[in-house]
């Protein structure tokens, strides 16, 4: 019934609008020495290759995509990420709106335990204070967080300073939170951040990042470096 939902959700969300409307597709590929996710190694502090496309409705506002990555939960049986996801994009005034619904599926993995699949719904605005600087937020929001620990949260703040039209320096700090209490390796949230910056050459995106959280009592949570090499196509 969940993937039945969001598939419902990401079909009513990208095409409804979109009739008549020039369709746009656009890929990606990335290799990362660790896939990190708010904070948390979702590789077990390994290498992952990743990639995914987008789908724009025109001037609707609209889109769609997939994404997907190599996993690694130390658990043995999950070993791959699919997100899909679909959305708006608007203005408010100086305000860039973009409101929208993400699913995270791991087709491999056991349910025996707990349920890994789950969905959240965001809110993200930003505002561009000038042609180099940029300010933004996200709100996430998801009934049932991953590994059924119920009502989760995860609220960000971020920023990017446009240094050259080939390097942009960015970082980012928030925190997750859910219902279930010891869920984060004993603790029921955690705060993350990030910061680095990307270098644009020879059509591919070089970013080297810092990023880390402030749960002290496990290695996926561990402060890292991560550097990522990606290709738009």
């Amino acid at each position: 019934m969940r993937n039945l939902l969001i598939f419902s959700v990401l079909a009513a969300a990208s095409t409804a609008p979109a009739f008549a409307q020039e369709v746009t597709v656009s890929g990606n590929v990335a290799l990362t020495t660790d896939y990190v996710f708010r904070g948390v190694s979702q590789s077990d502090q390994g290498p992952a290759v990743q990639g995914g496309f987008d789908v724009a409705f025109g001037d609707s506002g609209a889109y769609a995509g997939a994404w997907a990555s190599n996993i690694n939960f130390g658990t043995g049986g999950s070993n791959l990420e699919l997100d899909l996801y679909g959305g708006f994009k608007f203005a408010l005034g100086p305000v860039a709106m973009d409101v929208g619904v993400a699913g995270y599926f791991y087709p491999s993995a056991s349910d025996d335990t707990a349920e890994l699949d789950y969905y959240e719904g965001y809110v993200k605005p930003s505002i561009a204070l000038t042609d180099q600087i940029t300010l933004g937020g996200a709100v996430y929001w998801s009934p049932e967080f991953t590994g059924e620990s119920g009502d989760g949260v995860y609220a960000e703040v971020n920023g990017a300073f446009v240094a050259s039209p080939e390097l942009t320096f960015s970082g980012a700090v928030g925190m997750q939170t859910v219902d279930a209490t010891g869920f984060f390796a004993g603790e029921d949230d955690y705060t993350t951040w990030n910061a680095g910056g990307t270098y644009s050459a020879m059509g591919l995106g070089f970013d080297l990042r810092y990023a880390g959280t402030d749960v002290d009592n496990a290695a996926i949570y561990d402060d890292r470096v991560i550097f990522t090499i990606k290709r738009a196509m």
